[in-house]
């Protein structure tokens, strides 16, 4: 009994765990290509100088 305690237990930290790591990810980031903030010019794409 103490055993089956202890996988439900380890299944509901590790559910958590799985839920909490797929809302960070679903989180971060926006969608599309960037874009400067509003009355900055586009400076992208850009040569930099050989070296």
């Amino acid at each position: 009994m103490r055993n089956l305690r202890g996988r439900r237990l380890a299944r509901a930290v590790a559910v958590v765990l799985f839920a909490a790591a797929l809302t960070a990810l679903a989180a971060c980031g926006k969608k599309g290509p960037p874009e400067p903030p509003p009355g900055e010019p586009i400076t992208y794409p850009r040569t930099y100088p050989a070296r």
